[in-house]
């Protein structure tokens, strides 16, 4: 679909958070709204358009992804950080887990002068983003053997089985996962949010077109430049919404010149805007994995549940709390398992481990003003001053050891092969998690939200850019501090909360 020259609203990025957005937008006005989305769109579910492995909810797909990496963070390893760049973003190619977290954390967001942001004011929208997403919890006949057999080894351990992980004033249990699948199918949020909208006549959705950068007069954003096939094409916007991710979204700012100043120098880019909070504060929960040889009683039996039921590699998350805990919960505990053609045996069974709290603090930044090259990411993981995202993760292995120890599961997943068992002592574990620290997919913060007063915050309470009339940023980029949670759900929320603010906003 060619672009077209004007639309009263461009939201830029057509993922978990910009998919809602546009959608609600386009529901609730007349007001032409064009929704830009770097990767492909697919068009409606009901047309049957989509690749089975975008919709199939029982593995995470290894397409459409941005592509962007640790680079040369943590040589000799590479760490992917996967995005998804395809309509839907990451709610078209997660693991499904729709979490919301701890109440803790929104009436933090809003203890920071984020007024809107408090625990009370988001339970409408969180359950809202859950009817449209059609989260349900799995049934008991749904759970996999293996995802059984750690519920019950968590019960043995001290983790209680609770009704709903979504009961954000409790921070203890374990229970199996809210999640967003429907007949084993990822309804992700173009689905929830864009199939109602799409044949409306002010709702125009333009795929394969990657936003370059703003073009700013006199304190707002009057084009956007988009990255087309034949060269650059220019679209005048009445107001824009930036919504490409945590990644994504400071670097369009960035290429725009909306950024620390003396940095944009560095890269031949005249600034427009002195914002130096742009692509600070990154971070994300470190997650450690614990890998079990499994056995042949475990094969079996997921072999047999296999014949007559969807086999999901995620299905339960223990809210857990180390010795260093001091207010509601700061660990996710989970199992994953299942058949997978990418292991020697052609089963993986993990418990992973992940620090819900981290205080350690990254950054994004760009090396040149094409926005064809990607940018640098540095997570900077473990890199608190006082180890305590270490330690957390530390405590949490000792907790899922004991997991796999109790009857209920230590039967059935055999011995620990990585770490392995005579890796037991503090220091060589510490050794071992700074060598093997991974992500858990939940990057945020590097467009923060906050009052003008503080020079680290990028947006106000209400998603505008500091020193800019018409430009938001909406995505989980603009949260301050992470929620204790699997981050879908979370910045589908901060979607719901902008959008609604903006629909009733000339």
């Amino acid at each position: 679909m060619p672009l077209p020259k004007f639309a009263d609203t461009v939201v830029i990025g057509g993922g978990t958070a910009g998919a809602a957005i546009a959608g609600v937008l386009a529901e609730h006005s007349e007001q032409s709204v064009l929704l830009l989305e770097a990767g492909p769109d697919y068009g409606p579910f009901a047309a049957g358009r989509w690749p089975a492995e975008l919709t199939d909810a029982g593995a995470i797909p290894i397409t459409h992804d941005w592509g962007y990496d640790s680079g040369e963070q943590y040589a000799p390893r590479l760490i992917g950080f996967e995005r998804a760049r395809v309509i839907g973003g990451c709610s078209s190619h997660n693991g499904c887990a729709a979490i919301w977290g701890s109440g803790v954390d929104y009436d933090g967001w809003a203890a920071l002068g984020n007024p809107g942001w408090s625990t009370d004011e988001l339970r409408p929208l969180f359950r809202a983003a859950a009817d449209r997403l059609r989260v349900r919890i799995p049934e008991p006949g749904e759970i996999t053997p293996f995802q059984r057999a750690t519920l019950r080894a968590a019960a043995e351990a001290g983790i209680p089985r609770v009704a709903d992980l979504n009961n954000l004033d409790e921070n203890l249990g374990m229970a199996p996962s809210p999640a967003n699948i429907v007949n084993g199918v990822r309804w992700n949020t173009a689905f929830a949010y864009l199939d109602p909208v799409r044949d409306r006549s002010n709702l125009t959705i333009v795929g394969n077109s990657p936003c370059d950068r703003l073009e700013i007069i006199s304190g707002r954003v009057n084009a956007i430049i988009v990255a087309g096939r034949e060269g650059p094409v220019r679209v005048e916007a009445g107001r824009v919404i930036v919504a490409a991710g945590t990644y994504g979204s400071p670097a369009i700012l960035l290429r725009s010149g909306i950024g620390d100043a003396s940095e944009l120098h560095s890269v031949s880019i005249a600034s427009t805007l002195d914002l130096p909070g742009v692509g600070r504060n990154l971070h994300d929960h470190p997650r450690v994995s614990l890998s079990y040889a499994g056995t042949r009683e475990l094969e079996e039996m997921t072999t047999a549940f296999a014949r007559d039921h969807w086999m999901p590699e995620e299905q339960t998350i223990a809210k857990a709390q180390s010795l260093r805990c001091t207010r509601a919960f700061d660990l996710h505990i989970y199992p994953v398992g299942g058949p997978d053609n990418t292991t020697p045996t052609g089963w993986r069974w993990t418990i992973e481990v992940a620090c819900m709290t981290p205080r350690s603090r990254g950054a994004l930044r760009i090396t040149s003003v094409d926005g064809g090259v990607p940018p640098i990411i540095d997570h900077r993981y473990l890199s608190d001053p006082e180890g305590e995202d270490l330690h957390v993760l530390a405590d949490g292995v000792a907790l899922a050891r004991e997991i796999a120890a109790r009857p209920a599961l230590s039967r059935l997943v055999g011995k620990e092969i990585a770490p392995d068992s005579s890796v037991a002592t503090r220091d060589p574990l510490e050794t071992f998690i700074r060598a093997n620290c991974l992500h858990y997919y939940h990057p945020v913060g590097t467009c923060m939200m906050g009052p003008a007063s503080d020079r680290a915050a990028v947006v106000d309470s209400r998603g505008r850019i500091h020193g800019l009339d018409n430009a938001y940023v909406a995505d989980a980029s603009i949260m301050p501090i992470i929620p204790r949670a699997n981050t879908n759900i979370p910045a589908l929320v901060v979607g719901e909360r902008i959008a609604r603010w903006l629909f009733r906003t000339p």
